[in-house]
């Protein structure tokens, strides 16, 4: 079909858009899900007073929504993982006005996936994934925003950014993969020695505590497991000088309406729920997002937010674990580094050659980064054969 034929509409919210509708583009990816998407949006957890005011970009054929990408209007550079206040100050000592800004994200989520949804039946996706970054563009000129950005987009994704000659910037997170392994002592033992001792003797030392764990899932999750959840949450931000970003309304939509991708890890000691974390389960990766403690306990982040996912994956056949962003730390407890990405317009001329010239630098400095760390692989090293 002649893309000049199909309508390019941005919308205000995804309650404007049939749920139905955006499940048929936007796959599998449980945090690109419209359950998930709509709990921000319904909770205000997004909206102007954070912030964040959704602008979703859509596709139509008629009535058919062909494609469709989750984006926002942004009036600061919080909750987004690639950093850009450099970029902001810069622009706007030369007298710019850095925000608003455009991008396509998931809100607060540093987890790659598809940005631009592509109806799986549509005949020409690589023309229409052009299509909706000329919109963009489009937009940012028309309205005088200073550029748009897709963050942590998926390959194919990530592909159509790089054919329109968007600015890639190089990032790196870290994910666990689990290898068929039967068992936890079958991981353990495909560990490095001192790796191996070094996670039991850190596990000893919960258990030394008192800590027992427990999984729960949205469909058996109290309202107390919930509010203790999420009154750790909340310590974990004021530990740290801050404020949290999601209201208690946002997870109890989530456990309510995706009770089967909800997974809470829950620690106690000595009979007292204490901790816990927060995942999201997908088709074949669990994603580690959040997580705190009502008491300090040697080991307990780790036992945490590491190893009960671990072992759930290792349960259930999962193949990967992501624990979220930066932590060179996950290295030890078996981890590995995999390369992320964003791409950038920024829609004045001048302006985009300087960030063009500085993430030319910054990749060669990350991947000098990426290539130490799998120099520091926790794994047992196998000799080639001869």
């Amino acid at each position: 079909m002649d893309i000049s034929q199909l309508s390019f509409v941005w919308y205000h919210g995804l309650q404007e858009i049939s749920p139905v509708a955006w499940q048929a583009v936007a796959g599998n990816h449980p945090m690109l899900d419209y359950r998930f998407l709509f709990a921000f949006e319904s909770s205000a957890a997004v909206g102007e007073q954070t912030g964040w005011i959704p602008y979703h970009l859509a596709v139509f054929d008629g009535e058919q929504l062909l494609a469709a990408a989750p984006c926002y209007l942004k009036t600061h550079s919080y909750g987004e993982y690639v950093f850009d206040w450099s970029w902001a100050d810069a622009y706007e000592q030369a007298g710019g006005q850095y925000y608003p800004k455009l991008i396509s994200a998931i809100p607060f989520s540093p987890v790659t996936g598809p940005r631009l949804l592509i109806h799986p039946g549509y005949a020409n996706p690589q023309a229409l994934g052009s299509a909706m970054l000329s919109h963009m563009r489009a937009l940012c000129q028309e309205h005088g925003l200073s550029g748009a950005h897709v963050l942590f987009p998926d390959p194919t994704s990530a592909s159509e950014c790089a054919d329109a000659n968007w600015l890639r910037r190089n990032g790196v997170q870290f994910r666990w993969e689990n290898a068929g392994y039967p068992d936890w002592e079958t991981f353990l033992a495909a560990l490095s020695r001192d790796k191996r001792k070094k996670i039991r003797q850190e596990r000893n030392k919960v258990s030394q505590q008192g800590v027992s764990c427990r999984e729960v899932n949205g469909h058996d999750v109290s309202k107390a497991e919930l509010a203790l959840f999420y009154q750790c949450y909340c310590n974990t931000y004021y530990r740290h000088g801050s404020s949290p970003y999601l209201p208690l309304a946002f997870f109890e939509q989530i456990s309510r309406d995706m009770p089967e991708q909800f997974r809470l890890f829950i620690a106690a000691q000595n009979g007292e729920d204490v901790a816990a974390s927060l995942c999201i389960l997908g088709s074949d990766a669990l994603y580690g997002r959040y997580w705190g403690s009502l008491r300090e306990i040697s080991c307990l982040h780790f036992e945490l937010c590491y190893y009960q996912p671990q072992l759930f994956c290792i349960r259930h056949g999962i193949r990967y674990f992501e624990g979220g962003a930066q932590g060179v730390h996950k290295l030890a407890r078996g981890f590995a580094p995999y390369p992320t990405c964003s791409y950038h317009y920024l829609n004045h001329a001048d302006f985009h050659q300087s960030v063009a010239r500085f993430l030319a630098r910054e990749a060669g400095t990350m991947q000098h980064y990426v290539d130490e760390l799998e120099e520091r692989s926790p794994y047992k090293v196998t000799s080639s054969p001869a």
